[in-house]
């Protein structure tokens, strides 16, 4: 005989929304309102945060370009605070478009450079964003060879055989692909051997702590064993102490990014204070 639990005092009546869920639905309507707002009013921009050659003579790489918005008291927020609230609504692709177009319009104005632009595999197959690299390309097709575009591992593994298609397409116009937050999610093998990313950023949970970390040292090691099996760049991001950066370089990645080597500044750290000045 199945016997019915008594319910206890603080249980919830059935039906009913727990506390928790509706401060989370809350607190996500508000996160949305703020980037939509900030998407109207033009409010964003990019971050650069410098990724660096891991061996001498560790010169900058490239930069990474990270979408911000400022909030309605002219904070500047950053994606981590609102992405994964907007990232499957139109307020996404609205920020992907910008990330594009700002990106480009840097890369236009700084010929010296490479820049990587992150981007939501439900971005692909959205036409402004294409229309808005097609115009740049127009403008200037050697933009194609600095740009790098980051997909996350997670969204990736979404819709590979469209991200794959998409890769193949772009990659002959000479752009460049890195899978971002390597191996923060299960990964299909026969995938990853289709996709062809010309590099990967091994997730930063890795990588805090590596040089004192058993267990991370193992799984960075099988990651960069598996993405040179492919060819691939290996980024490590997140990298933070000197001690972490020797090991890094020692297991044999090739670039290293993180708060060691600089922190994201919405200035263009390329450019001298007279050249922010005069732009």
């Amino acid at each position: 005989m199945i016997l019915k639990r008594e319910r206890r005092k603080n249980d919830l009546p059935e039906g009913a929304e727990s506390p928790l869920n509706n401060a989370v639905e809350r607190r996500d309507k508000s996160v949305l309102q703020m980037a939509k707002d900030a998407v109207r009013h033009k409010q964003c921009m990019l971050a650069f945060q410098p990724v660096m050659q891991a061996r001498t003579p560790n010169q900058i790489a490239f930069y990474e370009g990270f979408i911000r918005v400022l909030d309605e008291t002219g904070r500047v927020i950053p994606a981590r605070e609102f992405m994964p609230a907007v990232e499957n609504t139109e307020v996404g692709r609205d920020l992907d478009c910008i990330a594009l177009e700002t990106g480009l319009k840097t890369l236009s104005k700084a010929p010296q450079i490479r820049l990587s632009i992150n981007m939501s595999a439900r971005s692909i197959g959205y036409r402004r964003w294409m229309r808005i690299l097609e115009r740049f390309l127009k403008q200037d097709e050697t933009l194609g060879e600095r740009l790098i575009l980051e997909i996350n591992q997670g969204s990736a593994m979404t819709v590979p055989e469209l991200v794959i298609d998409f890769m193949d397409r772009l990659q002959g116009l000479g752009i460049a692909f890195a899978l971002d937050d390597y191996g923060a999610d299960p990964v299909s093998f026969s995938h990853f051997r289709d996709f062809f990313f010309d590099a990967v950023k091994i997730d930063g949970q890795f990588v805090r702590q590596v040089a004192s970390d058993v267990g991370n040292q193992s799984v960075v090691r099988s990651l960069i064993a598996l993405a040179r099996e492919f060819d691939m760049l290996i980024v490590a991001e997140s990298v933070e102490t000197e001690d972490d950066a020797r090991f890094l370089v020692e297991a044999g990645v090739d670039a290293l990014q993180g708060y060691l080597f600089g922190a994201p500044s919405v200035k263009a750290p390329w450019q001298t204070d007279s050249q922010r000045r005069m732009a």
